[in-house]
């Protein structure tokens, strides 16, 4: 691409998403302004994705100032209900080559922090009205828009959350088939969703926290099995923080800091691939996406040995420790979720890097709203300790790592991952590609990807024969994909290195890019 487009550049999961975000960017308005805008669209364009009843984190950096994040993820609720009275059951994503256990139902729902969040980021950075914002979303709502082929396997995904109940059904439902979801080609409408956002475009995020949506939210929970009152949404506030920054082979990279553990996690494998190899790793070469394989097990290994020790946090970097990591890290043997990004970039110099999540959502829709809540209670990777022990009152941790890299010569990379578990070895890979390989920013996100995780080594299509069959020999448990796949993470990412301009969006989650002109 490396164009000088007259407003920006955005990369997103979907074509109506990038189009609210270019529309904004248009009229006058900044990357925050069109961020905002963008994920009102995504709540309706990929409502498997994320949702007004989710959370997230964006990562901004305002022209000529420090970047900052914004933290509006999911919180624990205030008081627990003993397990025998909440709604919380299992179902199964099938993902074709690999199955996932999620557990929804109210007893799932955490404290939403998305409405907040964007309403916050609004107040401090946006200078265009929020029923402008709204506007893009509120008319996708009402039309409906056609399903795509990506959104309708998504769907098939997940199936079983979207059928779970009637209410989900009848929004969700397949016009042409009973017991299926919409398909490719079927229009979805969602006017119920369309008042909700022009009511919150006239009331504001009070609405939601303390109006007629956080009443129906607490009457949902006390009569259907749910945890959240009225003073977990009263009381929800977002978090603004100064990100974590690490250096990388000359790079600077922020990206989000704890008390969430995605940004940790990728800042850690960098710094442990920094200090074991001086050489760039290639990935498509054997000993490097060995290595990488390595680095992998050997994060994994870290997290859960600092989660039993209660110290997953920044002393994750202390040197001395990565020596340890390092040290175990030479010593062995070689021979053996739902959500989405959007990243924006304007002609003022403003970034804009969001992730945001409804995890896969609870089954219920929340009466006369269009909103389903979100299932992060029953998320796995967000409960490492086991369900139903979580802390009341805390902000859960979380994968979301949106991230800024910025170079010597003045380049600056937005980019941040969907996949639950996957989001810090998608974006590490690409960090790789960038700096190691020194790709273009097209290739660095659509290059083959690994991901090593309780043991086993998924391999995506797309590497060289030969590199493919050393690594199913190298790892004997292995999981080899047949083609691309949104397990593997979605990057969108976007780039400007003086006046040039450039973006890329993930097709393993449908990805956009567009250079607004």
């Amino acid at each position: 691409m490396n164009v000088t487009p007259a407003y920006g550049a955005v990369a997103a999961g979907h074509q109506a998403t990038v189009d609210a975000a270019a529309a904004i960017l248009r009229a006058g308005g900044n990357a925050f302004d069109a961020v905002i805008a963008a994920h009102w669209c995504a709540c309706v364009a990929e409502p498997v994705l994320t949702s007004l009843g989710g959370g997230g984190f964006l990562m901004a950096r305002p022209a000529g100032d420090e970047p900052r994040v914004y933290d509006f993820f999911a919180h624990t609720p205030r008081r627990r209900r003993p397990p025998e009275e909440v709604d919380f059951h299992a179902i199964e994503a099938d993902f074709g080559t690999t199955r996932q256990e999620f557990h929804i139902g109210y007893g799932a729902v955490a404290t939403p922090g998305t409405v907040r969040g964007l309403f916050r980021i609004h107040r401090e950075l946006a200078t265009l009205p929020m029923p402008t914002l709204l506007q893009p979303a509120i008319e996708l709502a009402d039309a409906g828009l056609e399903i795509n082929a990506l959104q309708a396997y998504i769907f098939d995904v997940i199936k079983p959350i979207y059928l779970a109940t009637p209410e989900a059904a009848s929004i969700f439902g397949s016009r042409v088939g009973a017991g299926r979801l919409v398909g490719e080609g079927e229009r979805l409408r969602q006017p119920q969703l369309a008042r909700t956002l022009e009511a919150l475009g006239r009331e504001g995020d009070r609405l939601f926290y303390e109006g007629d949506i956080a009443r129906a939210i607490v009457a949902a929970c006390r009569e259907q099995g749910g945890h959240l009152q009225a003073d977990d949404l009263s009381g929800y506030r977002v978090e603004r923080r100064r990100p974590l920054a690490i250096d990388y082979r000359g790079n600077r990279l922020y990206t989000n800091p704890p008390p969430s553990s995605g940004g940790l996690l990728t800042a850690f494998a960098l710094k442990l691939l920094e200090t074991s190899s001086n050489a760039p790793v290639h990935i498509d070469h054997a000993a490097g996406v060995a290595l990488l394989a390595e680095i992998m097990q050997l994060t994994n290994e870290a997290r859960l040995e600092r989660i039993a020790a209660g110290r997953l946090d920044a002393g994750l970097l202390d040197p001395q420790l990565l020596d340890h990591y390092r040290t175990r890290l030479l010593g062995r043997s070689r021979a053996r979720r739902g959500t989405t990004h959007i990243s924006i970039i304007d002609r003022r110099g403003n970034l804009a890097s969001l992730t945001t999540s409804n995890g896969e959502g609870c089954g219920h829709m929340l009466a006369d709203t269009g909103i389903m809540l979100n299932n992060m209670l029953g998320e796995q990777d967000l409960n490492p300790h086991g369900f139903h022990r979580w802390q009341e009152d805390r902000r859960l941790t979380s994968m979301m790592s949106p991230s800024i890299l910025e170079d010597a010569r003045g380049m600056q990379v937005a980019l941040g991952s969907g996949g639950s578990n996957r989001i810090r070895s998608a974006i590490l890979q690409v960090v790789l590609r960038l700096v190691d390989e020194g790709l273009p920013l097209a290739q660095a996100v659509t290059r083959p990807r690994i991901h090593y995780e309780n043991g086993q080594l998924h391999i995506e299509a797309g590497f060289a024969d030969p590199l493919y069959r050393q690594l199913q020999d190298e790892f004997p448990d292995n999981r080899c994909w047949p083609d691309r796949n949104l397990f593997f993470g979605g990057v969108h990412a976007v780039s400007r290195c003086g006046e040039r301009f450039d973006c890329a969006g993930d097709p393993r989650r449908g990805g956009v890019a567009l250079e607004v002109s």
